[in-house]
């Protein structure tokens, strides 16, 4: 009996001195002081294991890449001279966002605004009136394609800039949403309405009170408190693709590298995939098969009946069709896709400063910050719709930055200084402030525009039956992933020892 009650008085013992060396305080390296601890202050360090992958997102990881051009410059517009760029990792899309998915944001926006906002709505709903054509007879696509449930796994169409900007921004806040409900911080509210409605920015300032189920433990009162940006458990923003992020994820270069280990590319590729074919060339059953949804000519858009050659007539199923060396489907073909990027035929190459324009290039930047009380320094309160209210930078404080001097800079370098020219929108030409790039060619499109080096564009406020689009978010942190390390070294240098234990 004596025995069995030391056996177990040991086991005890030895089971707190192991839960006493797990729970060993970490300390700040600058001033000693203890994170996570009440009587130290209560200053909090995560246990943070890296950026989780949202919805049907793949990890894109950036690099360096020759953006423009890839082949012949049948069209001779000169708009996309090669250059040397680099794009920061992101995430991308896997697919076209598709009739079924566009389908249940229209459900949430009337569910939620409908009875007030109808407005919303209306505004959110697809044009499906392009697929009207003097002289064709596509009718019953007007009434079947988007909601007909065959239909359901198709892109959706129709969808202008500023629709599939709502889309994204609607999208980010569903996903944050389930991710505290998975969490078990909140619970489920169906019934939000109005701007009563789980916004991301608006929870985290304290603007909009969910249903808690249990908070985080506030390590400073030790009580609780909401999630924080800080906590790392919130994602960033689904958003539109840049135009570099967009050709770059197209082109998808990892699968040319020499080996893992080299900064060597083999060749350049005209299309997402190697070869200057279409057409599937290794030897098996796959030989000769169409690699993606295009008009092979004129008034050929599938091939003949026993023998279709992409197999549609319209766009097919989002997942159809080859998908590249990052997983990505239908990055040449099927429908055209949006970008963030304003469109200007002039690029970095036809600047003599591109300094600050070879690393993440973008242009349509508008700078904007949160509306502020001027008394209390806080957000002003949230808007109708549950949104925080933004306002443009002041043109005095940012006269007075290095960084950028006015917060539009739409036409900043676009050519019109430097070649006493500008652009007049319906006298001497159709791009405009609302000229907005698409990519990658469709299914009624030749080969040419599967060249992700093309470029075309869309006004922002127009649609078309070729045009979708696909989301995608800033990668955080390590740009290879969660698990791998950074640029370290092991040596062997001895590590100065601490003073604190």
């Amino acid at each position: 009996m004596k025995k069995t009650l030391i056996h177990g008085l040991s086991f005890v013992l030895l089971v707190f001195l192991l839960a006493s060396c797990g729970k060993k305080t970490e300390r700040s390296t600058t001033t000693g002081w203890k994170y996570n601890d009440q009587k130290w202050g209560g200053f909090e360090k995560v246990d943070y294991d890296g950026q989780v992958t949202g919805p049907n997102l793949v990890l894109v990881q950036g690099g360096t890449f020759t953006m423009g051009l890839t082949d012949q410059d049948a069209t001779y517009e000169w708009n996309n001279m090669p250059r040397r760029v680099t794009v920061s990792s992101f995430y991308m899309d896997e697919t076209e966002i598709a009739n079924i998915d566009y389908r249940e944001y229209l459900y949430w926006v009337d569910r939620v605004y409908g009875e007030t906002y109808p407005e919303v709505w209306k505004r959110a709903l697809p044009d499906t009136l392009v697929w009207r054509e003097e002289l064709a007879f596509n009718e019953p696509m007007v009434e079947t394609y988007f909601r007909y449930p065959a239909y359901d796994d198709y892109p959706v169409v129709g969808i202008n800039w500023n629709q599939a900007n709502e889309y994204c921004k609607w999208r980010t806040d569903r996903a944050n949403e389930m991710i505290l409900i998975e969490k078990g911080i909140i619970d489920p509210t169906p019934d939000q309405k109005n701007e009563n409605n789980f916004n991301t920015e608006a929870y985290l300032v304290g603007q909009y009170e969910p249903s808690v189920r249990k908070n985080l433990p506030d390590k400073r009162t030790g009580g609780e408190r909401r999630v924080r940006l800080e906590d790392g458990i919130l994602l960033p923003a689904y958003r539109l693709p840049t135009e570099a992020e967009w050709e770059y994820a197209a082109l998808a270069l990892i699968g040319m590298q020499a080996t893992s280990k080299d900064e060597l590319i083999t060749d350049r590729r005209i299309y997402p995939w190697n070869g200057n074919t279409v057409r599937y060339q290794k030897r098996n059953k796959y030989q000769g098969h169409m690699l993606a949804n295009f008009k092979r000519s004129a008034g050929d858009y599938g091939g003949m009946a026993g023998a279709l050659n992409d197999k549609s007539f319209f766009p097919s199923k989002v997942r159809d069709n080859w998908p590249n060396d990052f997983g990505l489907y239908n990055m040449a073909g099927n429908v055209n896709e949006w970008t963030a990027d304003l469109y200007r035929p002039m690029t970095s190459a036809d600047l003599e400063d591109v300094s600050n324009q070879d690393l993440n290039s973008f242009r349509g930047n508008i700078f904007v910050t949160k509306k502020l009380d001027p008394e209390t320094g806080t957000p002003v309160t949230k808007d109708s719709l549950g949104r925080l209210v933004y306002e443009l930078m002041d043109t005095t404080t940012t006269a007075l930055r290095d960084n950028y001097k006015r917060p539009e800079v739409f036409n900043y370098l676009d050519g019109d200084k430097e070649s006493n020219v500008e652009y007049r929108f319906g006298i001497s030409t159709l791009i405009s402030d609302k000229a907005r790039v698409i990519k990658g060619g469709s299914w009624a499109d030749r080969a040419f525009w599967l060249s992700p080096g093309t470029r075309r564009f869309l006004e922002e406020d127009k649609a078309s039956r070729t045009v979708g689009f696909r989301c995608a978010m800033t990668r955080t942190g390590n740009p290879i992933g969660n698990d791998a390390d950074g640029n370290t070294f092991k040596t062997k240098h001895k590590k100065v020892k601490r003073r604190y234990k």
